[in-house]
């Protein structure tokens, strides 16, 4: 079967533009917003023709919150279906009417939102949805035939338990001249608990899409952990290996669980924004949702989504090859070209002595101060006072000031660094280096210059960039959008190879007094116990690549877990984060952070002990031990983090220097 060309598979194969994301659910969308079921009497494929600016409203609010492609509200605006409907005369009459109108809806909808917002993303794309109802071929043939007349850009068959009907629907279509992208969704549910089988298997049903000629398969209107499962599974099927079909899921937002002693939804926008993340990184290309996933979960996708791109666009063009494909090996030129940025260290030696004995080989050591997120004069004089005794006793290098993690709105890492050179009165320099943790998420491409070019000037010259955590989900901020103009990886090309070379972002000359460059050292993330380490190593070579020369690692419990990065010591410096554990409490919650593996010998150790002061000692004795033991090991140096607890920091950095 000859492969199909069009932009639609085009944008979900490029590597560049990460997971496309996709709408959410529009039946249930338009019953919360109505009231009203869908039936014989009221059918809400008929609102195309009799309440046009409903339907166009929901496309409207999907476009807003991130959406980039639109799926029609025709699920049910097949002949079979449509027949029984008469409302306002018989409504089966006019099922190409219907269909038709969909599409232009929709088309307008985009057209309304490009024009409120021309730097938007440059594609979207209408999907013929296509669903169940019908028995035969014949009941959707008027439907297709509507749909495919109006220029969708891909037909959706889902929520397909019959697979058969399915791919006998798929093979109609495919064997048309004309015929655009098929996607074939099937409502594969599982089950729970030790009963749990797929009534086809996803590997299977995989298959067998692409040999009946659909370009993309996948499941929806299940659970979202369900979908999860699908796109782990699917993704070994061998039409997926050879790229002959990708694979898409579109969750609803669950049932109720028993959680703890209550009946709790667990699928609330976070929650889905994080699982569309999750779905991107386990090979899904098209994403989006089915029943009660509406915008505000949509907008959490988007965000989250936003997240884990890669900055894959100039290195598709050097390098081509398949999504994910890029950072997994390095192109001589680009490697000779990342090698001589880091070896042009001497400027940078000057940035401090963390630096200086980071580009001489020898151990350095930073220790992580978070912002404060209010006007408590206790709370900057307690930052202050730590970096003080840091110094006096000559126990750190450097240190490291966090950029609202989890996305909580703290102190700005270069306001933080002026205020405690104000408390100390460090008018004629600085007496430990400051590293600035740089998030992309709340800057557009022109702040990122901007602030970096504001810390040249304030000489703060060691950035350590990470894309960000999306926005916290709280009843106490505002709503708040993500940015994600830039992605660590971007930002650290940007940084190294432009700004360290005298080049502002667009290429262009900074000026004489710049002739040189500006000399930031770089310093990137990684997480050694990341869900998908296969990515989080691609995107460590890609940042390797771009020019940073040292990563700080999340806090690792465990002296095993650090051999993933192994390969790479001889290609960039590695800090391992050693993490004081205060209590089995804060233990507990550590443990639930993403990316965190605490082992149940650490907690048991804990638990061992009631009182809090031997809890901490022995929190404060293991915190020790990994320190001293990455030393020996021979790595380049520690990250150590001690939130809100200066005793211990010097307490574990003292044990360090005997």
């Amino acid at each position: 079967m000859t492969p199909i060309r069009s932009a639609f598979l085009d944008a979900l194969k490029s590597g560049t533009s990460g997971t496309v994301l996709a709408d959410g659910g529009i039946g249930s969308l338009i019953f919360q917003l109505t009231g009203r079921l869908a039936s014989a009497e009221y059918a809400y494929e008929a609102l195309n023709l009799d309440n046009r600016e409903l339907i166009r409203s929901i496309h409207v609010s999907s476009l807003a919150a991130g959406a980039t492609v639109l799926t029609t509200n025709t699920f049910a605006a097949n002949t079979a279906e449509l027949e029984a409907a008469r409302v306002g005369g018989n409504v089966g009459a006019r099922v190409g009417e219907i269909n038709r109108a969909a599409v232009e809806i929709a088309r307008d909808a985009i057209a309304d939102h490009k024009a409120e917002y021309p730097a938007a993303e440059p594609n979207y794309f209408v999907v013929g949805s296509i669903g169940p109802g019908g028995r035969t071929v014949e009941a959707y043939a008027e439907q297709i035939d509507a749909l495919i007349g109006a220029g969708v850009d891909a037909l959706l068959l889902e929520t397909f338990t019959d697979i058969e009907l399915a791919m006998q629907l798929t093979r109609f279509i495919s064997s048309r001249p004309e015929a655009p992208p098929v996607i074939v969704h099937g409502a594969l549910d599982p089950g729970v608990g030790e009963t749990q089988k797929w009534p086809i298997e996803p590997v299977e049903f995989v298959n067998m899409a692409a040999e009946a000629g659909a370009s993309v398969a996948g499941i929806n209107c299940v659970a979202p952990w369900a979908a999860a499962a699908f796109i782990t599974e699917a993704r070994a099927a061998s039409a997926v290996a050879s790229g002959e079909i990708l694979l898409s899921a579109m969750p609803n937002a669950g049932g109720f669980e028993r959680i703890g002693h209550r009946f709790l939804a667990r699928a609330n926008p976070e929650y889905m924004g994080t699982l569309a993340r999750q779905l991107g990184d386990s090979g899904a290309s098209l994403v989006g949702g089915c029943c009660e996933v509406h915008p505000e979960h949509i907008r959490e996708m988007s965000a989250y989504l936003k997240s884990r791109r890669s900055s894959l666009e100039p290195m598709a063009q050097e390098a081509p090859g398949p999504p994910g494909a890029a950072g997994a090996s390095v192109s001589g030129a680009r490697s000779k070209a990342a090698a001589a940025v880091r070896d042009k260290s001497e400027k940078r030696r000057a940035n401090g002595e963390f630096s200086r004995k980071l580009f001489d080989g020898e151990f350095v050591v930073s220790v992580e101060v978070v912002a404060p997120p209010g006007t408590e004069s206790k709370a900057l004089d307690l930052r202050a006072k730590m970096v003080s005794q840091l110094v006096e006793e000559g126990l750190a290098d450097a240190v490291d000031i966090t950029d609202g993690s989890r996305g909580m709105p703290l102190v700005p890492p270069g306001d933080l660094v002026e205020l405690i050179r104000q408390k100390l009165d460090w008018h004629d320099g600085d007496k430990l280096e400051f590293i600035a943790h740089f998030t992309g998420r709340d800057l557009n491409t022109l702040a990122v210059q901007s602030r970096l070019m504001g810390y040249y000037w304030r000489g703060l010259k060691n950035v350590l960039f990470i894309t960000g955590d999306p926005p916290k989900m709280s009843p106490t901020y505002p709503r708040s959008t993500a940015v994600f103009d830039m992605d660590s990886v971007q930002m650290i090309r940007a940084t190294a190879g432009q700004l360290n070379q005298g080049r502002d972002f667009g290429g262009n000359p900074l000026g004489g007094e710049f002739a040189s460059g500006a000399g930031f050292t770089v310093g990137t993330g990684f997480e050694p116990e990341a869900i998908n380490m296969s990515r989080e190593l691609d995107r460590l070579r890609a940042k390797i690549d771009s020019g940073a020369d040292y990563v700080m690692t999340q806090p690792v419990f465990g002296s095993g877990l650090l051999s993933v990065i192994e390969p790479l010591r001889d290609s960039i410096s590695v800090l391992p984060g050693v993490l004081v554990l205060r209590s089995a409490d804060h233990a507990r919650r550590i443990a639930q952070v993403p990316g965190v593996n605490l082992p149940v010998g650490v907690l048991e150790e804990l638990d061992r002990f009631n009182s809090p002061a031997d809890q901490a000692k022995v929190g404060l004795d293991l915190a020790v031990s990994r320190a001293r033991a990455y030393r020996s090991d021979g790595w380049s140096g520690l990250y150590l983090m001690s939130p809100a607890s200066l005793g211990a920091a010097v307490a574990v950095l003292k044990a360090l220097a005997e």
